[in-house]
């Protein structure tokens, strides 16, 4: 059984329109609910083994808001994950090895959310059901994956948690 962690980059800042879109940072609003989503991926105990992030500034500072860890994966910023579509995302999700257990996968909407949605296919349960409804800026969903990462498809993963920052305030 693998783990596949999906995780959406933190809220970005908008405040220098002459900035690249790849060059956007974390506001802080994304910087605090990053904390927050690092805080409960520590206490369900979620260390990956492998970090696949977009090459996004804003991706980056959202595995930057979740270090350090316990135990350091091995990450692998990739300018193909960069607004990628569900289809890319998939193709690199079947190149992980598969002495690889868990994985968490940082990047955009909507190629990210599509690719839940994909995974979780038919699933139900409250996990899914957040997941087919939206994925909002540093959501978090976790899926167990019972097939080889080669062989990922529709319906592959079954959702066990949805956390989206604003179910860890107050």
């Amino acid at each position: 059984m693998h783990q596949l962690l999906l995780l959406r980059h933190a809220k970005s800042s908008w405040d220098d329109a002459a900035l690249p879109d790849r060059d956007r940072p974390l506001n802080g609003r994304g910087r605090r609910a990053i904390a927050a989503i690092r805080k409960v991926m520590r206490e369900l105990g979620l260390v990956p083994d492998l970090v696949l992030l977009s090459s996004s500034r804003r991706t980056r500072e959202t595995l930057a808001g979740l270090e350090p860890w316990d135990e350091t994966p091995l990450i692998e910023p990739m300018e193909t994950l960069y607004l990628a579509t569900a289809e890319q995302l998939l193709s690199v999700l079947r190149d992980v090895p598969e002495t690889v257990r868990s994985v968490l996968l940082i990047g955009h909407n909507p190629g990210l959310h599509d690719l839940g949605v994909r995974l979780a296919g038919d699933a139900g349960g409250e996990a899914a059901h957040r997941l087919a409804t939206a994925l909002p800026t540093a959501a978090l969903v976790e899926l167990a994956v019972a097939t080889p990462w080669r062989q990922l498809e529709r319906g592959a993963g079954r959702p066990i948690r949805y956390i989206a920052p604003r179910d860890l305030s107050g």
